[in-house]
């Protein structure tokens, strides 16, 4: 799998119209501030997941987070994927990311997944979330599964820390995943990509105002921006296995993912980068609803494939 730039032409008519729903429910001052600038991400409630049938999910409390390990019964899978879940260090688990990794495993053929619910600012910021992660993954090497069996994804700011993770294990001589899934990562907390003023007044969760939680770092805290733990785009990806982005032309972030992928395609990493052309910030959260993040899923699932198979 070499590397592979893929820029779709035209958004579909059920894409156009849930960006434009999004855009205008995010414009209205009240409720549309609350959502762009992370408070609404930090008061979110639902109701208990309903775990799907044929499937098991074990709460595991750790000493500074919780984790979620879903499995499916009767699986033969010697895989497991560790999913790191976004709401720009602020938002905490919710049941989208439950609904991930039960897609996740029905792609991997019936791959465990550990989700994690990680600290989060601003009464933790960095490097707690870094911190829960590493341990997650220390989890995972314990429990039995070489690093060459495990798969890290995660979406906006946990696509971020995926790949700050990853670093992280590199730096520190510990085994690597055989994959990497970034949707929309969020890697450069100094705003400074080119898609932060072109698409300003495209993106429709984030655009049209500063005061969003693009802006808003309280992750960072008082660390540098530039340190690649926080904003892996100004890191090495040297030695990284394969990996997947995706990203969403209308999205302020979207210079976030390009860098990356240039990056680490000079640094002899194969990448397959996809820019969905018209789609907004981790548009793959619509499921089913849109041929867009129908497509999106089902190259996860031969991603999953072919990370599986090169290992085999």
């Amino acid at each position: 799998m070499g590397y592979k730039e893929k820029k779709d032409s035209d958004a579909s008519i059920q894409g156009t119209l849930i960006r434009e729903l999004i855009g205008r429910f995010t414009s209205y001052h009240l409720i549309g501030k609350k959502i762009k600038n992370g408070e609404f991400r930090k008061k979110i409630t639902e109701p208990a997941w309903n775990v799907p049938d044929g499937f098991t999910m074990t709460e595991i409390p750790m000493d500074t987070f919780a984790m979620e390990w879903l499995t499916q019964e009767g699986s033969v899978s010697d895989y497991a994927l560790l999913q790191l879940h976004g709401g720009g260090y602020v938002g905490k688990l919710h049941n989208a990311y439950r609904n991930f990794a039960h897609l996740y495993s029905q792609l991997g053929d019936g791959m465990s997944v550990l989700t994690i619910e990680y600290r989060v600012a601003p009464e933790d910021p960095y490097p707690a979330a870094l911190l829960d992660a590493v341990c997650a993954y220390r989890w995972l090497l314990e429990k039995g599964y070489d690093g060459e069996k495990i798969i890290v994804a995660g979406d906006s700011a946990g696509g971020g820390l995926a790949l700050a993770l990853v670093m992280y294990l590199r730096d520190h001589n510990m085994q690597l995943p055989c994959g990497v899934i970034a949707m929309s990562p969020w890697t450069d907390m100094t705003s400074s990509g080119e898609s932060y003023q072109t698409n300003f007044e495209k993106d429709p969760l984030f655009g049209n105002t500063r005061d969003s939680l693009i802006y808003n770092r309280e992750y960072l805290g008082l660390e540098d921006p530039k340190n690649p733990y926080i904003s892996p785009a100004f890191g090495s990806f040297d030695e990284f296995p394969p990996m997947l982005i995706q990203a969403g032309s209308y999205e302020m972030l979207l210079s976030d993912s390009e860098t990356v992928a240039k990056k680490a395609k000079e640094q002899g990493v194969k990448v397959r980068f996809h820019i969905y052309e018209g789609m907004f910030h981790v548009f793959q959260m619509a499921m089913q609803l849109m041929p867009e993040s129908i497509l999106a899923w089902k190259e996860i699932g031969r991603f999953l494939d072919i990370v599986r198979e090169s290992e085999n």
